[in-house]
């Protein structure tokens, strides 16, 4: 272990990026985003109760704002459109953590794979959503598998659109970054150099 931490040779890994933003981890438009602006706008409850903050923002901010008549989008991958509520892109595995536990939204992105991941949620009833956080926690179940949410893997570029003439809220790696009516994904290998 030692003679790891003495090696400090850079590696390169893969960068994210979303309208000329970059990501290294993950990057959502949606759902996920409007709980990063909620979360954002109250950075002393975000340091004093960390993750259960996050927690109590998306229940909250789903029963205010994706109960009823949410923002609707559109992805689209290659030759292949699906209609939503929320996409969630991943870089790396995984898409974030509760304390020290993982959590799992897409499957397949790496930092070093040279792709992306993502999923699409389909709508946001109040069954899907507890099955959904069911899925994201367990160590056996996939969010990717989930009936209303669609998976994509391997992608070098994602388009995302408002579907409904409402701007669309999003965020790269836990920064809300406002609301846009187009988003577009895209990944470079090897874009960064870091030390680990």
């Amino acid at each position: 272990l030692l003679l790891m931490a003495d090696d400090w040779r850079p590696r390169r890994v893969d960068l994210g990026s979303v309208n000329a933003r970059k990501f290294l981890f993950s990057a959502g438009a949606g759902l996920d985003a409007s709980v990063v602006e909620q979360v954002d706008a109250h950075p002393n409850l975000k340091a004093r109760f960390g993750e259960w903050y996050y927690a109590l923002t998306g229940v909250g901010t789903f029963n205010r704002r994706y109960l009823v008549r949410p923002p609707r989008l559109e992805a689209q991958f290659a030759d292949q459109t699906v209609a939503g509520v929320t996409v969630i892109v991943q870089n790396s595995t995984p898409y974030t953590y509760f304390g020290d536990r993982p959590v799992d939204m897409a499957e397949g992105a790496t930092l070093t794979s040279g792709d992306l991941a993502a999923v699409v949620l389909d709508r946001a009833w109040p069954t899907d959503v507890p099955t959904i956080i069911g899925r994201a926690f367990s160590r056996h179940l996939k969010v990717s598998r989930h009936r209303h949410v669609h998976p994509f893997s391997g992608l070098r570029g994602l388009s995302v659109r408002s579907a409904d003439d409402r701007p669309l809220p999003l965020q790269v790696d836990g920064d809300y970054l406002g609301e846009v009516d187009e988003a577009e994904f895209g990944v470079m290998p090897r874009g960064i150099a870091v030390v680990s």
